[in-house]
């Protein structure tokens, strides 16, 4: 069934199991962060969706949307002295976004529904295999990508369903890619595609010594949010 969410339109694509921190400093966002720390918004969940690149959704509504998002569970939260917020959010449940009001609130507010996997995923070979190669992709990655201690090992006890959502976040992945990922609802597919796409990069950075962004990063902001 349908429930509602205020949106948070952002120019990333926030993971399940991933942090999210968050600058707000823009008069409606700091009015959602004052409705979740006094419980006007229950749960003190909100939903984060990426915006399509060369779109703004204050002009084009729902069109400028990717249409699977995640919910942002607010963690903690650090008034600044002008009104401005510091947060920190954690990525928690995907959904689908079937429509956005943008009367009812300052901020807009979505109709969703929930995303859940299509499959449990199974403690079987195939899945230890891939999580192994999925972990070791990631590995590869960042002692291509950063520097010593700049990056940590995942928890060894992350569930395969987390695990690649985890390991994605800590990577400069295309905005493209890291929305395809949040879409897929196979846990085993996912672990196929994190492994692939985390070599890919490497491979990249190796040759290139740059890592690849999405063209959002040189456009001029449509919103100060």
């Amino acid at each position: 069934m349908a429930e509602t969410l205020p949106l948070f339109p952002l120019g990333t694509v926030l993971m399940p199991g991933a942090s999210l921190p968050l600058h707000i400093f823009e008069p409606r966002y700091r009015q959602l962060t004052v409705d979740l720390v006094t419980g006007a918004v229950p749960d003190k969940e909100f939903g984060v969706v990426a915006v399509r690149e060369g779109w703004a959704p204050d002009e084009d509504g729902i069109a400028g949307l990717h249409t699977v998002g995640c919910t942002a569970e607010l963690r903690d939260v650090r008034r600044l002295p002008d009104g401005r917020f510091d947060l920190v959010t954690r990525g928690a449940r995907r959904f689908r976004l079937l429509d956005v009001d943008e009367e009812s609130k300052p901020y807009l507010m979505g109709s969703v529904e929930f995303l859940p996997d299509t499959e449990a995923p199974v403690a079987d070979g195939m899945t230890q295999m891939l999580t192994a190669a999925a972990r070791a992709a990631h590995r590869r990655y960042c002692d291509t990508a950063w520097k010593t201690g700049d990056w940590s090992e995942p928890d060894a006890d992350l569930e395969p369903d987390t695990l690649p959502h985890v390991l994605a976040a800590d990577c400069l992945l295309p905005i493209g890619d890291r929305q395809s990922l949040l879409e897929q609802t196979s846990p085993v597919e996912r672990l196929r595609m994190v492994r692939a796409l985390l070599a890919r990069e490497t491979g990249l950075l190796s040759q290139l010594r740059a890592v690849p962004a999405p063209i959002t990063t040189f456009a001029v902001e449509t919103s100060a949010n």
